[in-house]
């Protein structure tokens, strides 16, 4: 695998880790996968291109400017206000639609109703802003070289911005109450309501922050991507490879599957073709799945 495949492996895997830590909080805490988790991104990033739209007179969105790499006003507040706005989308949407089927003890139910969810946010999307491809800023990026390796300014953005996600999910999954609390639901919901623990809070907890994750995911897809309503379904296979590669509920598994799924999507375009891309994800998750079940860093249950 040449140096260059690698990075764009690498900066492929970091979105998709980003996407499968979402997946991965919401399963650990709630066994549900939810299928509309791309949709949510797809909301994210239009939020953002919403806030750009308005700030960019004032600050531009462009990441590239005459001095150099700049990170705009605009897309920071883009990117605060995309988490935000997806995280209570996720959290209206549960208590709307998941939890009365939750509370009828049909797990099944509440897959399909994802289903369904993920297809009317996406027809909701197409009616609010078109399927006609959008970008945070018209601008080109022109690419950094470091020896034989081309990297664009927008995408080593992106990479350092899901590093520090992942280090501030790491630092609330294992230091905060709340989230000691989600993994203790996680683990056993009955004993943790017996021990005081507020299952009802920690659920809404789950899906803000799931939410949230997924609509900084999508901005960061809308960087190196056109900006469409599909554009988070269309990570919805890789990102679920990913977490089950990993190991469901695991946030360090999220992060090395994405990886590794990102990785093997890169290979299969550079040097069999774009059309195997997908056929990567589904044969890396079959083949950890026959040696181990609980993916990589999954406990079996």
């Amino acid at each position: 695998m040449s140096l260059q495949v690698l990075a764009d492996g690498l900066i492929q895997g970091s979105l998709i880790a980003l996407g499968a830590a979402g997946v991965t909080m919401t399963y650990g805490t709630l066994r549900f996968g939810n299928f509309a988790h791309g949709e949510l991104m797809s909301a994210g990033a239009y939020a953002a291109l919403v806030v750009v739209g308005a700030l960019g007179s004032v600050w531009p969105a462009s990441l590239v400017t005459p001095d150099g790499m700049t990170v705009t006003i605009a897309l920071g507040v883009g990117l605060l206000i995309a988490a935000l706005g997806s995280g209570l989308v996720a959290s209206v949407i549960d208590r709307v639609v998941f939890k009365p089927v939750r509370d009828r003890g049909v797990a099944i139910a509440v897959s399909m109703a994802s289903f369904g969810v993920s297809m009317a946010l996406r027809a909701l999307l197409e009616t609010i802003f078109s399927a006609r491809p959008r970008y945070y800023s018209e601008d080109l990026s022109i690419a950094w070289e470091f020896g034989d390796v081309r990297i664009a300014p927008d995408q080593l953005v992106v990479v350092a911005v899901v590093a520090l996600i992942f280090m501030l999910l790491g630092w609330f999954l294992t230091r905060s109450r709340i989230g000691r609390e989600m993994r203790a639901v996680g683990e056993n919901p009955t004993l943790a309501a017996v021990v005081g623990i507020d299952v009802a809070q920690v659920v809404r907890a789950t899906w803000l922050c799931g939410g949230a994750v997924a609509g900084a995911a999508g901005v960061g897809l809308g960087l190196l991507v056109q900006i469409r309503p599909s554009m988070g379904a269309e990570l919805l296979l890789p990102m679920f490879a990913a977490a089950i590669v990993g190991g469901l509920g695991s946030l360090r598994g999220a992060l090395l599957g994405g990886l590794l799924v990102g990785c093997g999507e890169a290979a299969a375009v550079a040097y069999v073709g774009a059309q195997w891309r997908a056929a990567v994800s589904f044969a890396l998750l079959v083949l950890v799945l026959m040696i181990r079940p609980a993916g990589l860093f999954g406990r079996p249950e």
